[in-house]
């Protein structure tokens, strides 16, 4: 049976793809402002109010400034929230994330594995507890990344702090791409196991020697993707 046919992209989604390639290739570099109206929906082969709403989506994600009666601006990227990472993850921008991601994640995670070994520790070491186990499944980097991103998630709950999950939600989709890079190397994969046994041992220990370990474990995946990386 082949494979189905990828359904094509509405036209406002199919403007927005297409004008988010040109502002990241600098075709319309950050402080431009982009071209008429008119002009650019006849560019983009869509009608001006699908235009409209594709800039507005751009606009919101901070990549665009849209100023009434005066030409749309272009923004730089690091301009933007949160939502231009899953742009930029998009375009050809991931493989440059995946250090700046691990370097983010050892900045926090460890406060908030901290917290969650002071506060109940019971859940998070229930999943630690079962790591995946290697084998020849083709789709273990995606195991592992999901395996993963329930740690994070159960560490950023039970810190008891209510913005961790908002924050580490919106690297969701960021992160299911990294996340198939990084564990697609059965070193990583096994360093991982190795860090998930280290941070289950810890955490009846307190919140100091849970955090400790944590920051260890999240700087020495960082050192393992510098060292092994193309």
């Amino acid at each position: 049976m082949s494979a189905p046919t990828p359904a094509p992209l509405r036209p406002a989604l199919h403007a927005e793809d297409t004008l988010l390639a040109r502002l990241l290739d600098g075709t319309y570099p950050p402080g431009s402002t982009l071209p008429a109206e008119r002009e650019l929906a006849v560019s983009l082969g869509v009608t001006r109010p699908t235009l409209r709403e594709a800039l507005q989506r751009l606009g919101r994600d901070g990549l665009l400034e849209i100023r009434q009666g005066k030409p749309t601006r272009v923004l730089h990227p690091h301009e933007g929230g949160l939502r231009v990472l899953t742009h930029l993850s998009r375009h050809g921008e991931l493989g440059r994330m995946v250090p700046d991601l691990l370097d983010l994640r050892a900045a926090l995670l460890p406060h908030w594995v901290a917290q969650t070994a002071a506060r109940d520790p019971r859940a998070l070491r229930e999943h630690l507890a079962s790591p995946p186990a290697e084998s020849d499944d083709a789709d273990l980097p995606r195991i592992f990344t999901t395996f993963d991103w329930t740690f994070q998630t159960l560490a950023a709950h039970g810190s008891g702090n209510a913005l961790a999950p908002l924050l580490l939600g919106a690297f969701a989709e960021v992160y299911a791409r990294a996340g198939a890079i990084y564990f697609s190397d059965p070193q990583r994969r096994e360093r991982s196991r190795e860090h998930y046994r280290a941070l289950h041992a810890a955490l009846p220990l307190g919140g100091i020697a849970a955090g400790q370990v944590a920051r260890s474990t999240s700087l020495d995946s960082l050192h393992l993707w510098e060292a092994r990386r193309v």
